[in-house]
């Protein structure tokens, strides 16, 4: 059963633009060291959507093999039914636990039965392995909102399935009315910020990109959650406001290049630019000095 603090992690890439392993693994372990308790492979933050399939799978395997699958969650949605199955199988023959699964957002709008159909045509397909399924909500990427009513409606029909949410919408009534569905369904907002009300507003966790960076105070506040420190509070509050914005992924991988030491992580993969350096040298120094 996943819950805490769980980190989106960055994807690192070479010069051709393909992930490379050990520079990938080292900071994953890293994550799990000093604060996660979990990692969401291949989410947006890995800039999955970039990826073809073979070079998703290549990740799979990398993060299967290395790190401990009881942490792992991993992103297989696509815009096709038939390759979101595939990946999803991988991910259970590789032992991931959980799949993090975007609703099929190339044709919209989408019906409420439609995305019902998807979703349970892919748990038809898995059959009787036991990956669990959790929706991905993310309208500003997808122009999709998962509707509340759906998500009820499947976990009614297959709640061994469907079992959990991550939400990067932003919007808190959301989550609290996905939460009201059932107690059981793990609930994962996409900010740090929002692990101090977990107790209060019923969340598992949160899946985070600036987790990445913030993974020592995100996993102070999460073992502190119900009498959480206001000075810690306040300090995640600022340094992820700091690193929020339509270049969330460049900024990340240029913090996690800055604590490694190494330039790969500056890579993006297109559309995405890199930072540039005056602006990375910025946001460190900000974070350091505030």
């Amino acid at each position: 059963m996943m819950d805490g603090v769980v980190a989106a992690v960055p994807t690192p890439v070479d010069g051709a633009l393909s992930p490379i392993e050990d520079v990938f693994i080292e900071h994953c372990q890293w994550a799990l060291e000093y604060g996660c308790d979990g990692l969401n492979i291949l989410g947006s933050t890995g800039e999955a959507n970039s990826f073809d399939l073979q070079a998703r799978r290549t990740v799979m395997d990398w993060a299967a093999r290395a790190l401990p699958k009881n942490r792992l969650m991993v992103g297989t949605g696509t815009p096709s039914l038939r390759e979101t199955i595939a990946l999803t199988e991988l991910a259970d023959d590789l032992g991931y636990g959980v799949a993090l699964v975007l609703p099929p957002y190339y044709y919209k709008p989408a019906a409420k039965e439609g995305l019902i159909a998807w979703y349970f045509a892919l748990h038809r397909a898995l059959g009787a392995r036991p990956i669990q399924i959790y929706f991905y909500n993310f309208p500003q990427m997808t122009g999709i909102v998962i509707p509340a009513d759906v998500i009820a409606h499947l976990v009614s029909v297959a709640p061994e399935r469907f079992s959990g949410i991550k939400d990067s919408s932003g919007d808190l009534d959301y989550c609290r009315s996905v939460v009201a569905i059932n107690r059981s369904l793990r609930v994962f907002p996409s900010s740090e910020t929002t692990l101090q009300d977990a107790v209060r507003d019923g969340y598992a966790g949160c899946i985070s990109a600036s987790v990445n960076i913030t993974a020592p105070l995100a996993g102070e506040i999460w073992a502190n959650r119900s009498s959480c420190s206001r000075r810690v509070c306040d300090e995640i509050d600022r340094r992820r406001a700091l690193m929020t914005g339509p270049d969330l992924v460049a900024r990340i991988k240029y913090l996690v290049g800055a604590r490694t030491g190494n330039v790969d992580w500056r890579r993006v993969l297109p559309p995405f630019t890199p930072l540039e350096e005056e602006v990375g040298q910025a946001l460190l120094q900000n974070l350091e000095t505030g």
